[in-house]
This record gives C-alpha cells, sequence and structure tokens, in this order.
C-alpha cells in the first residue's frame, strides 16, 4: 500500500474545469500501447476539480466512498484468507513436495511481491490522471484473474504434482507482484477520497471489517478442508478465494473519484531517479526509519514457516491450519483497531514499536514450542504485528514526506521492503532445513534490532522537522 497524495490549492478561486484529451486516434490497429491506452481511458474526457471545489466533491461523496471501499476491502480480505499466504498455502506446497524452498517461495512472494514493483510504477502513475481505470482495467488482470490458477493447480494435484506445484507459484508471483504494480494507483485514489483527517478512520475501520470477514472464510476454509478430501478440498477453498475476490472488483467500480485539476509536473525517469537519491542522501531521519523497516522486513523471514514447523513438529491436522489462519486475521483486527486508534493519539512510531515488539514474542515462543498449543498464540501475535505494520507502517511514512512527494517517499519504503522480501525467505528456508528454532530466534533478534532502531534513533515526524523536507505543519496538510 503506496503514499497518499491530495493536491491542495495554491490560493487561486474555486473552479471546476472540463478536460479534454483532443482527437482520438481512429486507426483500427491493435498494439500494446493503443491497448494500453484504451485500458487507461486515456481517450475520455473527464471533469477535474480545484480548490474549495475539489473538497466540496470529496466531501459530497465522503460517505458513499466509504461504503463502496469498505466493502470493496471485506469481500477481498474474505477471498484472501481462502489462500493465506502464511497458512492454507504452505498446507497445500507441504502436499505437492517436501522442498523448504518451495514453501520459502511462497513467502518470498508473500512478503516482497506487492512491495517490490512500487516504486517503479510511481512515476508513470502520476502521469496518468484517473486512478480507477489502473485499478479496474488493468487490476483485473494483473490482480484478480491469475487467483483463478490456484483453482487449476489443485485439479492436478494428484495427476501431476510437479506441475501443480509450478502453477501454484506463478499463479501466486502473478497475483501479488500485479497488485504491488497498482499498488500507488490505489494509494492514490484512497487519498483522493477521504479527506486527511478521515484516512486514519478508513485504514482503521476499513481494515478491522476485511480481517474480521477474512475470519469467518477462515471457518469456512476449515470446513471445507475437514469435509472434503484432498485435493478436492483445495479446489473448493481456492475457488471461494478466486470468486470472492474478483467479485469485489465490483464495488471497487463504483467508487467516485474526485479528480484534482493541479498534478504534480511530470518527469523524467531520470529526474525522478535523482529526487530518490537527493531523499537517501538528505533526509537523515528518514534514512534511519528506512534502515529500521528494512531490519524489520528482513526478521519476518520467519512469518512464512510457523505452520510448515507446526505440521512437521506435531503433526497438526488441515483444519487445525485453518484455526491458525482465522486467530491470525483476528490478530490482525485487533492490531489495526487498537493500534490505529493509539496511533491517533500517540504518533505512529509507538504503534509500530508494539507491532514489532508482538513479532518478537511470537518468535520466540515458536522456538521455544514445548506445545502444538502455543502455535495458537504465536498466530495472534503475529497478526497483531502485521495490523500494526499496515497501519502504522503507511501512515508513519507519509508523515515525512513533503506534499505532493507521498507515492516517492511510500515507494522507496516499500520497494526496499520488497528487495527485503525476496532476501529474507530464501534464507528463512534454508534455515527451516536446518533447524525452525534457529530460524525464528534469528528472526526475533532482527526484529529485536530494528525496534532498537525506532526507539534510538528515529524521531517522529510527526513531531521534530525533517531536515530540508516540508515544515511539519505544511506535511500535515498534504500526508497522513
Amino acid at each position: 500500500m503506496p503514499g497518499h497524495r491530495i493536491d491542495e490549492s495554491s490560493g487561486a478561486p474555486s473552479k471546476s474545469v472540463i478536460e479534454n484529451p483532443g482527437p482520438q486516434e481512429t486507426s483500427y490497429t491493435v498494439n500494446p500501447r493503443s491497448l494500453l491506452h484504451r485500458l487507461l481511458e486515456l481517450d475520455r474526457p473527464y471533469q477535474a476539480f480545484d480548490g474549495e471545489a475539489l473538497q466540496g466533491e470529496i466531501r459530497r461523496h465522503y460517505r458513499w466512498n466509504l461504503a463502496v471501499n469498505v466493502a470493496e476491502v471485506a469481500l477481498f480480505f474474505l477471498g484472501a484468507s481462502f489462500v493465506a499466504a502464511t497458512t492454507i498455502l504452505p498446507l497445500f506446497i507441504s502436499k505437492l513436495t517436501s522442498s523448504t524452498l518451495a514453501v520459502g517461495m511462497v513467502a518470498l512472494l508473500a512478503q516482497g511481491g506487492w512491495y517490490l514493483p512500487q516504486l517503479f510504477t510511481a512515476n508513470a502513475t502520476e502521469r496518468v490522471p484517473r486512478m480507477l481505470p489502473i485499478l479496474v482495467n488493468i487490476g483485473l488482470f494483473a490482480e484478480r484473474v491469475p487467483i483463478f490458477l490456484l483453482v487449476l493447480a489443485a485439479w492436478l494435484a494428484l495427476a501431476s504434482p510437479g506441475g501443480a506445484l509450478l502453477l501454484a507459484l506463478l499463479a501466486y508471483a502473478w497475483h501479488t507482484l500485479g497488485a504491488g504494480a497498482i499498488a500507488p494507483a490505489w494509494q492514490e485514489l484512497v487519498a483522493r477520497c477521504f479527506p486527511v483527517d478521515r484516512r486514519g478512520f478508513y485504514m482503521g475501520f476499513g481494515s478491522f471489517v476485511g480481517t474480521g470477514v477474512g475470519a469467518l472464510g477462515a471457518v469456512a476454509s476449515v470446513a471445507l478442508l475437514t469435509a472434503l478430501p484432498y485435493p478436492q478440498s483445495f479446489v473448493a477453498v481456492f475457488l471461494a478465494g478466486a470468486v470472492c475476490i474478483l467479485a469485489s472488483l465490483a464495488f471497487l467500480a463504483r467508487v467516485r473519484e474526485p479528480i484534482p485539476a493541479r498534478r504534480p509536473a511530470p518527469q523524467s525517469t531520470r529526474e525522478f531517479w535523482i529526487g530518490v537519491r537527493e531523499i537517501l542522501k538528505t533526509q537523515h531521519n528518514f534514512r534511519r526509519y528506512l534502515a529500521a523497516r528494512v531490519v524489520m522486513g528482513l526478521g519476518a523471514m520467519g512469518v512464512g514457516f510457523l505452520t510448515l514447523s507446526a505440521i512437521r513438529t506435531w503433526n497438526v491436522s488441515d483444519g487445525t491450519v485453518g484455526i491458525y489462519t482465522g486467530l491470525s486475521l483476528l490478530g490482525e483486527a485487533a492490531g489495526m483497531l487498537i493500534l490505529g486508534l493509539l496511533a491517533d493519539r500517540r504518533g505512529h512510531k509507538l504503534s509500530l514499536q508494539l507491532g514489532g515488539a508482538a513479532y518478537v514474542f511470537a518468535f520466540v515462543l515458536a522456538a521455544w514450542s514445548p506445545d502444538p498449543a502455543v502455535y495458537y498464540a504465536a498466530f495472534v501475535l503475529i497478526g497483531f504485528g502485521i495490523g500494526g505494520q499496515i497501519t502504522s507502517g503507511i501512515m508513519m511514512t507519509l508523515e515525512f514526506a513533503p506534499p505532493g512527494r507521498q507515492p516517492t517517499y511510500a515507494g522507496l519504503v516499500n520497494t526496499s521492503l520488497g528487495f527485503a522480501g525476496i532476501v529474507a525467505p530464501l534464507v528463512g528456508a534454508w534455515l527451516a532445513a536446518r533447524a525452525f528454532s534457529v530460524l525464528f530466534l534469528l528472526s526475533a533478534a532482527l526484529e529485536l534490532s530494528a525496534l532498537v532502531i525506532l526507539v534510538a534513533r528515529v524521531a517522529d515526524p510527526r513531531h521534530a522537522p525533517l531536515g530540508s523536507a516540508a515544515p511539519a505543519a505544511e506535511r500535515h496538510r498534504g500526508g497522513a
């Protein structure tokens, strides 16, 4: 989930304008460029707003946009619970192969796939006037359709385990990388739809509802995995997930997007990367924060192996794995709600630290593991930590950024986390093949190191000026 941005009036009179892209091409030749042009709806005129007119448009559609966005999140989370990367997918992979590397690939994609592309697509996203065509037309093929390939993989599981494994990894890679590529557009849409002082409420409430509904999906997945024989059970589970994720797109398409007339001037690729280098060079507090987030991301290497550890150490049932999914989602919902409310009062730095501390305790419990019941608490804590990272990891990043630069700052953090998400599961797979306890203790040590950096070396951007960045008041006007 990338950075938020909303363009402010520079004092000019409020007005609304109609922008038309001009003459349309009449050629019937179909090529990739013209197809992309049509998918992005660049040939359609649109109404844009400036100053008070833009703010009025945002307020006018606030309740509608809150309702359809929360409905989209709820259906998406419900679908995602049927293909959970920390439980359901590792369980399916473990039935196809004994290789820990294959499970590590799922963890790699879960932790890095969504993050990795964001900095590389942020600049291109800013050049497109409307975000909805990216999310609906491009997102249909980039993010939603690939989940149906998991259904085919489950159908092939008995006849061709190797082919099913390859197809499952390909489908999940397509889904996560595609979702990451369009993530800057989703974030920009959220910024346009919700006033600055309501974005935190939308993030916390929407995610809370989504994870609550996802917990119901986890209960349904337990029932399906228990009632149906393998691999029909996974065909049913993956199909339920794919249908819900696809159906959620119908709600997203109903969003009423307020389009700002004032947008950042287009940058060349070279100018964009020079700006990124300048941020890293001059923003010392942000650089330390980035380092802490990357170490925290490396520490998450153990998350994808908790289920595999429970299966191989205690031979837990498929139904128990479904319970783990539900507990993780409940912990995540609690983390989003509690830490989101805390962040409004005390800042996102404290909430992020508490989320990191939950990771530390979860990994220590998993390394200790005297009884399979310990994993119940570990999954609740992991979910709580994830909730803190989703809520405060995004919002704290945005508070570092001056107005108009939120996508760049968020993309820089998220893509860095994507690289960490690639390295961490590979190391995790290597350690898991030797001793799960060593993997979990190393994960706990890295998370603890990240906490030390946050506590001792990072100033909360809400309360501290950031070198050459915009003053705090100006940052809040355009940021979180």
